[in-house]
């Protein structure tokens, strides 16, 4: 191998490296709001709470989701786009499972009075579980793109930097969601 084609395989690609530079702007998003909550919660008005069943639920269904989306791109990279697009609507139907659950979460801490405004440990909460299912409905948006390119008749098979994009991000809001979780049942 020349010199040259060593060094172009060293490089990473532009996309990955934007990529890696947002969710290491995510990380940093969520550090701070997970240490803003651990800092206030010593506030005499603190109330603590239990988190919906839901949320357990929407776990499970984003952890699934995150074993299809790694099969669907190993068969992306195998050439077999019948089974591909498959396990990629999979994903979009579990993707869409985890925001309904965490939806019904949501319900489930309003009838018990547990609101944005009622106290400020409920107020971090929300904003944290909140954006979270905002970033994952961003990587929804995306998969349902993927999902469409997939049928089209331009499918650009040898080029699977958007697949790995997309399931690059997918597992970093999976871990991130069972990093949150972890975080709001230890530091309540």
């Amino acid at each position: 191998m020349s010199a040259v084609a060593m060094e172009q395989r060293k490089k990473i690609h532009p996309h990955k490296f934007t990529l890696w530079v947002g969710i290491g702007s995510l990380l940093m998003m969520f550090a701070g709001l997970t240490s803003a909550y651990i800092v206030k919660r010593n506030l005499a008005n603190w109330q603590t709470y239990d988190l919906p069943w839901f949320f357990w639920i929407s776990t499970v269904a984003i952890l699934l989701s995150s074993v299809t989306i790694y099969l669907a791109e190993k068969k992306f990279k195998q050439r077999e786009m019948k089974k591909y697009r498959s396990l990629l609507l999979v994903t979009v139907i579990l993707g869409v499972l985890f925001i309904t659950f965490q939806v019904l979460g949501f319900q489930q801490l309003w009838v018990k009075q547990i609101t944005l405004t009622a106290n400020v440990s409920y107020s971090f909460m929300y904003v944290i579980v909140s954006l979270h299912a905002a970033h994952v409905l961003g990587g929804l948006i995306a998969l349902i793109v993927m999902y469409a390119k997939a049928f089209g008749t331009k499918v650009r098979i040898y080029n699977s930097v958007p697949v790995e994009l997309v399931s690059t991000y997918w597992h970093f809001v999976d871990i991130l969601w069972i990093y949150l979780l972890i975080f709001l049942i230890l530091i309540r």
